[in-house]
């Protein structure tokens, strides 16, 4: 442990900040950049506009019905009807979970897994009666 308390690891963060800070206060933003590696960075994150087609095809990579794919979402039943049906588009945060799903299908077909529960007394899911 060091003086201040801290381990190997955090007397070492601690002493670049403290650097860091000190080059800020002597030349400001140029100082940094002209000394460390500076990055800027976008995310593309505008969802894709889904058609009525792509919702029912997301839906259909689950396997699931219009109410399941509905609870699954957090949306109503009606909403997924209206999307399939074309009466309305999908929110930009839905369309947001319908780009998750598309892009990792596998991932989410093992979730639904994970959260099917059997409405029949003394079975599992697609098993027989123990």
């Amino acid at each position: 442990m060091s003086k201040r308390g801290l381990s190997a690891n955090g007397s070492e963060i601690v002493e670049a900040l403290t650097e860091f800070h000190e080059t800020l206060k002597a030349g400001g933003s140029d100082a940094v950049t002209k000394r460390y590696t500076v990055r800027t960075v976008e995310l593309d994150l505008d969802p894709r506009c889904y058609t009525s087609e792509d919702v029912k095809k997301v839906r259909d990579l689950l396997g699931l019905s219009q109410a399941l794919f509905a609870r699954f979402l957090g949306v109503t039943v009606q909403a997924v009807r209206s999307w399939e049906n074309g009466g309305q588009k999908p929110c930009d945060m839905a369309c947001r979970f319908l780009d998750e799903i598309s892009l990792r299908p596998a991932a989410f077909q093992q979730r639904v897994k994970e959260v099917l529960v059997s409405k029949t007394k003394g079975r599992e899911p697609g098993g027989s009666a123990s």
